[in-house]
């Protein structure tokens, strides 16, 4: 028998152990103990990428898994095992690198043009004795001046520095401070509110034009209500009370899937005059009033009721059907007026009063004036 078949299988070269394995591979144990003869030719292959930043131990375990993999696909017609085996152990153990080494995922060509730009950067210093130009570069690889911009970047994606590393002081050299995670600033507030904003502005643009102009001097201005007010013919009051209604409409979407429905009305614009109308019933002067009544008017209803009230034959019958709001000074003139009607021995009563009107009349002390029905 050749001696080839009676050393044991730690003695004989790959070749010799995979042809062996060849014709033995239907005995029980034949994978097993030619793969385990073969096992420190994988070991060797992978010692030769160590210090390349993956662990020894993870090159060895892809290496042998390689390994395996060219045993299972053993044909000794193809020639030599050993040139077949290196090729796949090393085409794993570059893929591993690949994919692994990396610290964050950059595409493989790009990969393969960064390993070649770098080293077409120490071929042509050492050829022109200084740095070269992208333009040299990129005619030494045979690609875009961009390309080679966009590969030595990426040379940078290999090895990420650690957030716990120490912060570099002005030398270049690490310091004592803190860890360069604590310099690298916080989450970033104005980023976070990024849905907000978007949403406030889609729903700002559903709010009626004058709704629109007050929040937009009020916010993006920076005026007072009593500037905003002289900027739009408005009261300060009634500036208050749509900035009021308006931000809590504005609360109310945020908060909600679907907009709740706005509640003003296209006619509920603050009125130019405050009497809406006049007319005579058996010597009483009906007033009609209408809007909203606080200080910024209060005395011009006190002027007007008391001329009716001073000329009126019979009394004077005050219509607030068309007033929503009433606040103390427009209680107050309503007051002084019952009192020039009272000297003169004359009616004086409010008639059509809403529940939130008469509720504030009577907190005033003229629940005795109020007309019911």
């Amino acid at each position: 028998m050749p001696a080839s078949r009676t050393r044991p299988d730690s003695d004989l070269s790959l070749d010799e152990a995979a042809s062996r394995y060849a014709t033995t591979r239907t005995e029980p144990g034949a994978r097993d103990a030619f793969v385990l003869a073969a096992m420190p030719f994988a070991d060797r292959l992978a010692s030769r990428y160590r210090g390349r930043g993956v662990p020894l131990d993870d090159l060895r375990q892809v290496a042998r898994l390689a390994l395996i993999k060219a045993v299972n696909q053993l044909d000794p017609e193809r020639g030599s095992f050993t040139a077949y085996a290196v090729t796949t152990v090393r085409g794993e153990l570059r893929r591993h690198f690949r994919n692994t080494a990396w610290d964050l995922r950059v595409p493989r060509p790009l990969q393969e043009l960064t390993v070649d730009a770098w080293k077409a950067v120490d071929d042509l210093t050492g050829d022109l004795s200084r740095a070269p130009t992208r333009a040299e570069l990129a005619a030494q690889l045979g690609v875009g001046e961009r390309d080679v911009d966009r590969a030595l970047q990426a040379s940078n994606a290999y090895t990420a520095a650690s957030l716990d590393a120490p912060a570099h002081d002005q030398s270049g050299r690490d310091g004592d401070g803190p860890a360069l995670g604590g310099l690298l600033g916080a989450p970033d507030a104005d980023l976070e509110s990024v849905d907000d904003r978007l949403t406030v502005r889609r729903l700002l643009a559903q709010l009626p034009a004058r709704e629109q102009q007050i929040l937009a001097l009020r916010f993006y201005g920076n005026r007072s209500q009593t500037e905003i007010a002289q900027a739009t013919g408005m009261s300060q009051m009634h500036v208050s009370r749509l900035l009021s209604r308006s931000l809590t409409w504005l609360r109310e979407a945020m908060l909600s899937e679907v907009p709740p429905v706005w509640p003003g009305a296209d006619n509920d614009a603050e009125p130019e005059t405050l009497i809406h109308g006049v007319t005579s019933r058996a010597g009483v002067a009906v007033v009609a009033l209408r809007g909203e009544i606080d200080a910024d008017n209060a005395g011009q209803l006190r002027e007007k009721l008391g001329f009716y009230c001073r000329h009126a034959p019979a009394g004077v019958q005050v219509h607030l059907g068309r007033v929503p709001f009433v606040d103390a000074a427009a209680a107050a003139a309503l007051a002084g007026s019952y009192a020039i009607a009272q000297r003169r021995g004359v009616t004086f009563e409010l008639c059509a009063a809403s529940a939130t009107v008469s509720r504030s009349l009577r907190a005033a002390g003229l629940g005795r004036l109020l007309r019911l029905g």
